[in-house]
């Protein structure tokens, strides 16, 4: 497959006049950007004095093992002929004060057809072994899939 490399910059945003001269005395406000997209408006969590409207680098983790589980599940089910309508995930992390412990996905999958479900619930396997993000993490990533019928 090769190799890819991925850039972006991120840059500080929180010198509020005096640099990190004390612990409190700074901002933890961040932005991230990439050539031809928006930027993404990054802090600490609110635990480490960080600013509650901004997304934080753990909030950010979690959501691009959601995002890759997604796109590989996707893939996945457009090969099988499964047709996907709708998908939803409420992900979840859990970490100590040093590390992720888990995170576990929980995505609400909606197919056109009854005679989808089985195969859509059977997927989520194999898109979790083809998840790039997934397979780079030390801890586990579960999934809490539920399939259902509709529009």
């Amino acid at each position: 497959m090769g190799e890819h490399h991925y850039s972006v910059e991120v840059v500080w945003t929180g010198n509020q006049g005096t640099g990190t001269a004390t612990y409190r005395g700074y901002s933890r406000n961040h932005e991230i950007s990439a050539p031809g997209r928006p930027d993404i408006a990054g802090s600490s969590d609110p635990q480490f004095r960080g600013d509650p409207q901004r997304w934080n680098p753990e909030q950010l983790l979690v959501a691009a093992l959601s995002q890759c589980h997604m796109l590989w599940y996707l893939h996945l089910c457009a090969d099988a002929g499964v047709v996907v309508t709708d998908y939803h995930d409420l992900p979840q992390g859990t970490m100590t004060d040093e590390k992720f412990t888990s995170v576990v996905l929980r995505p609400r999958v909606t197919v056109a057809d009854a005679s989808m479900v089985a195969k859509a619930e059977q997927l989520h396997h194999p898109a979790h072994e083809k998840c790039y993000i997934a397979n780079s993490v030390n801890f586990p990533v579960t999934h809490e899939p539920k399939v259902q019928t509709g529009p």
